[in-house]
């Protein structure tokens, strides 16, 4: 009796091959991985955005310590104390990096050659950052978060907004901050580097056309 060897699929005919062909098409590995950058990028407003990145990486990480160990190590703890300011302090530096990378961005009107989604994913994480940091300050359990989140739920129902955001719940403001935010804001950011990967960094508005030209070239054309 013989037995008949088991049929082959073509990976054309499965969802699993069919989507890593779309995925290596809009995202070919020597564009999400370059070892190589145009001229331009040595300029210093360039620097901003991984020095943003660097800082959410000590954000996260100081976070994840803080909430591990929870308030009484933070608040008693001479090295909860120095956590809790390094989350601090990485947290402002995070926005200063943030709002210079994107007013320089924003003059070098980076919404060209089809980059608007890349524009419009850091507006957003902006934004999201922006109600993380603010929901940061409201879980802080001392006499300062409960003086902002009762100013801010003055505020807040002054709009019409504080039945659904109730900002002295510090439970759900800390749910807010560890949870909801973070995966939010985590999301716009992997895609806000996918995107830049995938159509490169706006190069300057008086950037030649050579510097244009260079910019689209492969490493091996750029080299031949």
């Amino acid at each position: 009796m013989t037995t008949r060897a088991p049929a082959q699929t073509s990976g054309h005919d499965t969802w699993t091959g069919n989507l890593r062909e779309r995925l290596l098409r809009a995202m070919p590995p020597d564009q999400l991985l370059p070892d190589e950058q145009p001229d331009y990028v040595a300029s210093w407003i360039y620097v901003f955005g991984v020095a943003t990145l660097a800082a959410l990486v000590f954000i996260i990480g100081s976070g994840l310590l803080l909430t591990l160990q929870g308030p009484q190590w933070y608040h008693a703890s001479s090295v909860g104390h120095f956590v809790n300011s390094l989350h601090l302090w990485s947290v402002e530096l995070f926005f200063v990096f943030m709002v210079v990378h994107l007013w320089g961005k924003y003059w070098m009107a980076a919404w060209r050659g089809g980059r608007t989604m890349t524009w419009v994913t850091g507006v957003v994480c902006f934004l999201a950052s922006i109600g993380a940091a603010f929901t940061g300050y409201l879980v802080q359990t001392n006499f300062d978060s409960q003086w902002i989140s009762s100013q801010a739920k003055d505020g807040l129902n002054a709009v019409g907004i504080g039945a659904w955001f109730n900002v002295t719940n510090l439970g759900q403001m800390l749910l807010f901050h560890v949870a909801l935010l973070p995966l939010v804001l985590g999301f716009i950011v992997v895609w806000h580097v996918v995107l830049i990967r995938r159509h490169g960094v706006v190069p300057p508005i008086d950037a030649t056309a050579d510097d244009a030209v260079m910019d689209e070239l492969t490493p091996q054309e750029r080299t031949s």
